[in-house]
């Protein structure tokens, strides 16, 4: 880990009073462990929305007895070449599967390929979480 560096901030009470009700649900040791991740996951945020490489994961929930749509899912991840890291499939009942997609890559080409993915008749739900390549985080 780097150098540490203390610095001070200015906040109202019921502002202060807050940060401390949220720490305390969270279970982080400290404040400071808090801020640090408050300040990465924003960083996270900019990196996608500066179109940077990123890591994503989408997951989809889908009824696999729609007619192709197995077929069409994985034609669409072919689109996305040497992108898509890893793929796991899980069979939740007879007829529902869910699929949680790794893939790395600018964030609009992420996004556009959730996108595609969600618009495929017969999948209900899809969620994409944004991640980060770990790039100017430390």
């Amino acid at each position: 880990m780097s150098d540490l560096v203390r610095f001070s901030v200015s906040i109202e009470q019921p502002l202060f009073e807050q940060l401390e009700k949220q720490v305390a649900r969270s279970a982080y040791s400290n404040r400071s462990e808090f801020i640090r991740d408050l300040i990465r996951n924003h960083i996270v945020e900019d990196q996608w929305r500066c179109d940077a490489e990123s890591l994503g994961t989408i997951s989809l929930l889908y009824d696999h007895h729609c007619r192709g749509l197995s077929e069409r899912l994985t034609h669409e991840q072919h689109h996305f070449p040497g992108r898509v890291l890893a793929t796991t499939h899980v069979h939740l009942d007879e007829h529902l599967c869910a699929e949680m997609i790794m893939v790395r890559g600018r964030g609009r080409d992420i996004k556009a390929l959730a996108d595609r993915l969600q618009r495929e008749k017969g999948v209900l739900h899809a969620r994409l979480a944004t991640g980060s390549t770990g790039r100017n985080l430390t």
